[in-house]
């Protein structure tokens, strides 16, 4: 049997705490639940392959890939974030076959809470907004931003015990590995550290300067996590604009909603802002403890509609595998594997030899194959590929 070149596909979205009320149907134009919708995976993740539509030999996209042999190195996902998520780093190819033969042989359950690494695959990730105010925090800031930030702190804070503490995480900051020290320090369950997290969420509620951290606070009280965001760049995108994420960035969306495109992974170490496992010792492990520069990816222009983001890991300078095109009116792409497709406004037509398919708003596709496209249409409609 010849496989057909589109195939509509579908997910349940994912009902984390941190969620937007009716997130994903709002990005895709559906009836609203009246429920948190975090993420809409969109691939042949384990955890939760994409459902195949209608009539077909697959129910799902994990089922495509076992019977068909062909494999997509990434999973598209739409992000609605109302609150801050967790401060998390991903790891790399390598960190992530070895920590998950690992816990295999620790005999660690796939879906135990303290499992860190539940495939063998590395998870890169882009996000490119779709509204204006796209809020994040990705990497850290610049070593003297920090310590300027803290010494204005020290001259804030009265409490004898949070001092001794901001003392500590100065003098961590500007030893030898300044910033891997001081933000692991954070996270380390020291007994200083409720002092310290206290009195910087009473300075920030009063303090403009501070007015990101009291925001966090509210969401995630008395959470270290609250002073390592002091450390990480502060970004707000306009629609469009894109974040490039590679292993062993440490990052957190704050708010807004996105599509992002990332590795094929679930594997996340985190780092505060969260009920969840945290492993602080994996983390020091993938960590890039750097200064980051600007995070943003600059698309290249395939056309006068369409623009493709290709991004390069910056610890290995490898192609990670994958990129996403923006189209908002008519053109041609080259797609060298099989892709996925989600169109979020107007309609648009993707076509390929005799085979087309109608993509209207919230529609998502499997493009099984790699094909010559053509796009028509107008709004705005993303492309993964590989």
């Amino acid at each position: 049997m010849t496989t057909p070149l589109f195939l509509e596909i579908d997910n349940t979205p994912r009902d984390y705490a941190w969620g937007l009320i009716d997130g994903v149907a709002h990005v895709r134009g559906t009836a609203p639940t009246g429920r948190k919708e975090a993420e809409l995976w969109l691939g042949a993740h384990p955890s939760a392959p994409s459902a195949v539509v209608g009539d077909a030999p697959w129910p799902a996209l994990d089922a495509w890939e076992r019977e068909t042999g062909a494999t997509l190195p990434f999973l598209l996902k739409v992000l609605c974030a109302a609150e801050p998520l967790s401060l998390q780093a991903h790891p790399s190819t390598a960190q992530a076959k070895e920590g998950f033969e690992r816990e295999n042989a620790l005999g660690i359950p796939l879906d135990a809470p303290n499992r860190t690494y539940r495939d063998p695959h590395a998870k890169p990730e882009m996000i490119v907004a779709l509204h204006d105010g796209f809020e994040a925090l990705c990497g850290f800031r610049p070593l003297a931003d920090v310590r300027d930030d803290l010494q204005t702190l020290a001259g804030l804070i009265d409490d004898s015990a949070a001092s001794s503490a901001l003392s500590t995480w100065q003098q961590h900051l500007g030893g030898a590995d300044g910033i891997r020290n001081a933000f692991l320090w954070l996270l380390s369950g020291d007994e200083s550290l409720p002092a310290l997290v206290a009195a910087v969420t009473e300075v920030a509620a009063r303090d403009a300067r501070f007015a990101l951290l009291a925001r966090i606070a509210e969401a995630h009280p008395a959470d270290s996590g609250i002073l390592g965001a002091l450390m990480l760049q502060h970004l707000t995108l306009r629609a469009g604009e894109a974040l490039w994420l590679p292993a062993g960035n440490i990052h957190a969306y704050l708010r807004g909603s996105g599509i992002e495109l990332m590795g094929p992974s679930d594997n996340v170490m985190r780092g505060g802002l969260t009920g969840k496992h945290i492993d602080t010792v994996e983390l020091d492990r993938v960590l890039d403890a750097r200064e980051s520069g600007d995070p943003r990816l600059v698309p290249e222009i395939v056309s006068d509609g369409i623009r493709v983001f290709r991004p390069v890991e910056r610890s290995t300078a490898d192609d990670p595998g994958f990129e996403l095109y923006a189209a908002e009116a008519d053109g041609e792409i080259a797609l060298d594997g099989p892709a996925i497709a989600l169109a979020t406004d107007g309609e648009f037509e993707l076509a390929s030899g005799d085979e087309r398919i109608s993509m209207p708003r919230g529609r998502a596709v499997l493009i099984s194959r790699p094909a010559a496209m053509r796009i028509t249409g107008a709004g705005r409609l993303f492309v993964a590929a590989g």
